[in-house]
């Protein structure tokens, strides 16, 4: 029985999708504004300041709206606490992020300014 119970448990590790998302990692301090896309008639990307964000360093984030950390598992990054606890982004590149909608990059891009 008790062999039964591990193989349930290795069978449910590796369905784990933590397990698929990648190794932890950080992304590169700076502030990172957000916009939304424009219109070939205006502006190229519509700021919103109150998405922008800067990462500080030892997986720790600060925004307009307080400060908390996060967690890098391969090419997504998740808040875990703070304001923006929960929020999702897909890294594109090491200085271009776009916010996860219903489990894909959405409208919402990021760009590290500095």
């Amino acid at each position: 029985m008790k062999g039964l119970s591990t193989l349930a448990l290795l069978a449910a590790l590796a369905a784990s999708p933590l397990l698929a998302q990648g190794p932890i990692g950080t992304l590169e301090r700076g502030t990172y504004a957000c916009e939304l896309p424009g219109d070939a008639g205006g502006e190229a990307g519509i700021p919103q300041p109150d998405a922008s964000f800067t990462i500080i360093g030892a997986s720790r984030y600060t925004s307009a709206q307080g400060h908390g950390t996060y967690l890098r598992r391969g090419d997504v990054v998740t808040f875990t606490s703070g304001p923006r606890s929960g929020e999702a982004y897909a890294v594109i590149s090491s200085v271009f992020l776009r916010k996860m909608e219903n489990g894909r990059p959405g409208a919402l891009r990021c760009i590290r300014k500095n």
